[in-house]
């Protein structure tokens, strides 16, 4: 349905396009060549030229770069471009078939002027080359984020403890002792020192009762 609705819009698209540049085009020399003439100027003279220009640039901006469908811009640049084509094997007869002496909202509208000094012909081959982008011939985005989205499996386990459940719930399943303040309970497999004679076990060093062999045969 992309392709169908792209279709009817460089239909409509390139005729208007057309009308609009003839309007801009006119409008604009017009005025200049009048300042001219007078020795003065007067911009708001140009902003009704630069309107007709600039809703042409958006039209084809728009037709030339959303990813729609890339039979918009080929219908559009083929019906832009084929006129001036004409103009290699049968101008008079290509010419002859453009009305003359048109006129729209009072200003006159020379439809061929575009197509004499080449102006359809550089709009076609701009859409045209539009065509050849790969953005448009690339899957949609929406389905390629629904391939790439990464399944259950993948996607990473988020903690769900809370700040006040101490300690976590699955770790009461499992045989680790729950944390304390106390002292750890030790089983100590040496005796502790005793205290002989009123003396602390640790006032002195422990009392050798033989002697070094090396000093009894010193002596």
């Amino acid at each position: 349905m992309r392709h169908l609705w792209s279709f009817l819009a460089g239909l409509v698209v390139a005729p208007v396009t057309w009308v609009l540049v003839t309007l801009g085009q006119e409008g604009s020399g017009r005025t200049v060549h009048r300042w001219v003439e007078i020795g003065t100027y007067s911009t708001p003279n140009l902003i009704e030229p630069a309107v007709y220009l600039g809703v042409a640039g958006i039209l084809l901006g728009l037709l030339g770069t959303l990813r729609f469908s890339p039979f918009g811009p080929l219908v559009a640049g083929l019906l832009l471009v084929v006129p001036y084509l004409g103009l290699f094997v049968a101008p008079f007869t290509v010419r002859d078939q453009i009305p003359e002496g048109w006129k729209m909202l009072g200003d006159p509208l020379p439809l061929r002027e575009p197509l004499e000094n080449g102006t359809l012909f550089l709009i076609g081959m701009l859409l045209l080359m539009a065509v050849f982008s790969r953005q448009r011939w690339r899957q949609e985005p929406g389905k390629v984020a629904a391939a790439t989205a990464p399944t259950p499996a993948d996607e990473p386990v988020e903690a769900t403890h809370s700040l006040g459940e101490w300690p976590p719930s699955d770790l009461n399943d499992k045989d680790i002792p729950p944390p304390t303040l106390g002292y750890p309970d030790t089983n100590p497999t040496e005796p502790l020192p005793r205290r002989v004679g009123g003396e602390s076990p640790w006032s002195a060093p422990p009392r050798t009762t033989a002697r070094p062999e090396s000093t009894a045969e010193t002596r």
